[in-house]
Order: C-alpha cells, then sequence, then structure tokens
C-alpha cells in the first residue's frame, strides 16, 4: 500500500505541476500604439506593378526557353517606374540577372538588404480565366503571373523607396535592393550578390526576403490572424530510387517486379515518418501562438516535454503545414517503368522530395531512407539537395524592426517565427549574416495562397498598396 500511496502521491504531483505550467502558459501584455501615417502614391505603385507584370520573365532549368529581351525589358523599366530611385541609388548589375542598388545613408554602419525576385514559373494560358500577362484589373484585382511571386515585393521595395526619397527621407544607414531573376530554377544571382557583399565586406544589420505572410487558421485554436516570420528554411533534396534487372515479358513475372519492389519501398517510407524535431523556429512560435490555443492545446505546448508525443502523433496522421513544421518530409513525386503495358521494365525508377529539418542532414536523410527500405537492390541516387538554412536570431535589432513593421501595417496580428518549408534566395545569406528574415508582405487567404505558382494567380490593390506601407516602414527604421 506504501508504494500505492507514493505513485498516486507522485502522479499528483504531476498533474499540479502540468496544470500550474498550462494556466501559466498564457499570453504578456501586448504592447499597444497606434502605428504612425504612412503616405504614398497608391495608384502610381498599382501602376508600376503591372508594368512589370507585363514583362514575361519566365525562367526555365533549359535556358534556351527563355526570352531574354523580356528580361532586359524588364530592367530597362526600372528608371521609368522608379525615377527617384534610379537618380539616387546607383544600380550594380551583377551576374546571371543579379541587380544590387545601394541607397547610401546618412551615416556608416551595418547595412539592411530587402529582397525578391522578378522571374516568374511558367504558365499554361489556357488554363487561365484571365489573359496572364496583360496585368488586367477588375472589381479590385489584379490578374497576372508574378502579382504574388514576387514581384509584389519587388514593386513594394522599389515604391517604397520612391516615395521616401520624394518626401525627402534618407536611411541612417545603408539599405540595399538586391533582386535576382532566376530564383525559380536556383539560379546564382543572389549567390553572386552575397559574394559582393563578402568581397567588399559590407556588414548586414538584416537580410529580408519572400517567405511567410498574415494568414488565419493555420495553428491549432488560434482564431486571430497570424504573422509569420521566417527565421531559417528547410533543406531539400531529391532522392531517386531506382531498381535495374533483366526485364521480359509481363506473362511470366518473377514474384517482385522492379516496379513491385518500388512501391514496397514507398509504403515502407511513409509508413515510418522522420522523427520529429522540435527545433528553434518551432519552439519560438509555438512559444507565441502556443499561448493564444484553447485549454487542451495550451496544455500539450506548454508541457512539450510530456505532450510531444501526443503532438507527434497528431501530426503524423494529419500531415499538412504543422507536420511540416516538426520533422523532414517526404513526397514521392515521380515513377517511371516500362514504355509498354505487356513489359517488365529493365530498370524502373521514383523520386522523393524532400524537405529536411533544421536538426537533420543530407547524408543523415539518406541513410535513414536506405536504413527503412532494408533492401540492396534499391539504388539511392541523390539527384540534387541543400543542406537546411542556420537559424537566424529573433533577439535583435534587425528582428525588431521586421516585426514592428508587420504590426504597424497588420494592427491585431500575432507576429511569430516560423520555420520555411520552401527555398528561396535568402539562403545563400546565411553564411554572412544571422539576421536572415522570411517574410512576404502580405496578407494571405488559403485559396489565395493556392494561386503562388498556379492557375489564375492574382492580387488585390488593396495587397499591393500593403506590401508598398509595409517596406515603408521598415526603411523608415533603417
Amino acid at each position: 500500500m506504501t508504494l500505492l500511496y507514493i505513485l498516486l502521491a507522485a502522479l499528483a504531483a504531476l498533474a499540479l505541476v502540468i496544470l500550474a505550467r498550462t494556466l501559466a502558459f498564457r499570453p504578456g501584455e501586448q504592447e499597444t500604439k497606434t502605428p504612425e501615417t504612412v503616405e504614398f502614391d497608391a495608384p502610381a505603385a498599382v501602376e508600376a506593378l503591372g508594368q512589370l507584370v507585363r514583362c514575361k520573365t519566365v525562367s526555365f532549368y533549359d535556358k534556351s526557353l527563355e526570352d531574354e529581351g523580356e528580361f532586359q525589358k524588364l530592367i530597362a523599366l526600372l528608371p521609368e517606374l522608379y525615377p527617384n530611385v534610379s537618380k539616387t541609388c546607383p544600380l550594380t548589375k551583377l551576374p546571371d540577372r543579379g541587380l544590387l542598388y545601394r541607397w547610401q545613408g546618412r551615416e556608416p554602419g551595418p547595412a539592411a538588404v530587402l529582397m525578391a525576385h522578378y522571374d516568374v514559373v511558367p504558365v499554361d494560358e489556357d488554363n487561365w480565366e484571365k489573359p496572364a500577362f496583360e496585368a488586367l484589373i477588375e472589381e479590385g484585382v489584379m490578374w497576372g503571373r508574378g502579382t504574388l511571386d514576387t514581384k509584389v515585393t519587388f514593386n513594394g521595395i522599389l515604391s517604397a523607396a520612391e516615395n521616401l526619397i520624394k518626401q525627402g527621407f534618407e536611411p541612417e544607414h545603408d539599405v540595399y535592393f538586391a533582386f535576382s531573376g532566376g530564383e525559380e530554377v536556383n539560379g546564382h544571382g543572389a549567390e553572386n550578390i552575397v559574394d559582393y557583399f563578402r568581397e567588399n565586406k559590407i556588414e548586414l544589420s538584416l537580410v529580408l526576403d519572400e517567405g511567410g505572410a498574415v494568414v488565419r487558421d493555420v495553428f491549432p485554436g488560434v482564431k486571430e490572424s497570424c504573422a509569420l516570420i521566417g527565421i531559417a528554411e528547410k533543406g531539400l533534396m531529391n532522392l531517386e530510387l531506382s531498381v535495374s534487372g533483366g526485364g521480359g515479358h509481363a506473362s511470366a513475372p518473377a514474384p517482385h517486379t522492379p516496379v513491385g519492389k518500388l512501391a514496397l519501398a514507398c509504403a515502407k517510407v511513409e509508413a515510418k515518418p522522420f522523427k520529429v524535431h522540435f527545433s528553434k523556429p518551432a519552439l519560438e512560435m509555438f512559444d507565441v501562438l502556443g499561448r493564444r490555443s484553447g485549454f487542451a492545446y495550451r496544455m500539450i505546448f506548454a508541457n512539450l516535454w510530456c505532450f510531444g508525443w501526443v503532438l507527434d502523433l497528431v501530426c503524423k496522421k494529419s500531415g499538412g503545414e504543422l507536420n511540416a513544421l516538426l520533422r523532414t518530409t517526404v513526397a514521392f513525386t515521380q515513377m517511371s517503368g516500362s514504355q509498354a503495358p505487356n513489359v517488365i521494365p529493365p530498370r524502373a525508377s521514383m523520386v522523393a522530395n524532400l524537405r529536411l529539418n533544421p536538426e537533420d542532414t543530407v547524408a543523415g536523410a539518406i541513410e535513414y531512407i536506405r536504413n527503412v527500405i532494408g533492401d540492396e537492390e534499391i539504388k539511392l541516387t541523390n539527384l540534387d539537395s541543400m543542406e537546411p538554412s542556420p537559424i537566424s536570431r529573433t533577439d535583435c535589432e534587425g528582428w525588431k524592426k521586421v516585426s514592428s513593421a508587420v504590426s504597424g501595417t497588420w494592427p491585431g496580428s500575432l507576429v511569430a517565427p516560423y520555420l520555411m518549408v520552401q527555398c528561396s534566395d535568402s539562403r545563400h545569406y546565411g553564411s554572412i549574416s544571422d539576421r536572415v528574415y522570411r517574410f512576404s508582405a502580405m496578407a494571405l487567404t488559403a485559396q489565395e495562397r493556392k494561386l503562388i505558382h498556379g492557375n489564375n494567380e492574382r492580387i488585390t490593390l488593396e495587397a499591393i498598396g500593403k506590401a508598398v506601407e509595409f517596406f515603408m516602414r521598415v526603411m523608415k527604421q533603417c
């Protein structure tokens, strides 16, 4: 009986600790202040974005498919669209369509870098409801490829500077506008810009690129709008799994064909996801948003040491964005075999797209897949890959400036760090700065997020203006 009493007392003490931690896991007092009014020429910003969208700057891995004239057309338009920027900020052109403007500050000191890319993904125009490159405006919405990704931020940055220069503003320290024309195909423009900063020993106070947005209904139990700023991005690997054999006629198959072996391997990998990792971006996001959840979720997020397995189980079963935040994910995307239905292929292959958690590595992920499959006949080939980015700081002025600009532009939104599951040009800056942030300067619905890289990409005119307003708030702190 004594042992039973001890166990009951221990359980009671544990329950009290969990309850106390849950009750204490509440939002702190938020500073409320009226944001400064920002004035700018909104119609000019809309017109400028329309001009950019009309440039068919479509990038392809096969360079022969690109129309270089459209890229040069866009670059030639910039002095016309942003005359004050062109007069005030010298432009350096770097290889592979890298563009770098320098807005000189009043005093020496670490510089800010505001980024975007001006290339866009291809378009299947037959499946668009409106023309993809005419920047047609109807009912307060502009249609066109690149309106969301990322000519809106390209225009937002330059329009913000255009208006501030006109108003007589000068930044305290240098501000650079860094643009690449090949981000969608992993071009080298951004790398060349980073090399420029490194070679010229330019210290950076913050780097801001595309990434998160102001969104709703993305975190369990949180009803408020959430402004998610990426402080790291996952790594990437395209891993080919292949089996070679003798092939033959389908009328007399072996017990396991190459396709069958790959199918079994696929099922094994999907049945055994990668281990969950509570990385710094995830923990900081939970610390902000978890405090706004309902009681049950608050109990989990306040006591991950006890209930982390519950969150892991939920994520495994549901998949989606929260699951991608916590572990390396594997998505099988391609498969090839025989060219005829009655022929067993001599070689079959499939490709898995992996997004690597910051706690994992390319080599470790390959080894994990190999062990899960447990079949030496299946060859693993790393087609291309990149390691996860370094994790940026949130205890510095760079973070405060970005989060302050977000709060001023979208009042009432909960600003939180997060782990970006896509890749961006900003990953190249991790080698020269620990203050790299990813935020796309838009409030996006779930439907609008699906338009990125999809058919019928479009943006509201209000969102175009909000992007300009946001970047003006950032620049006024630089």
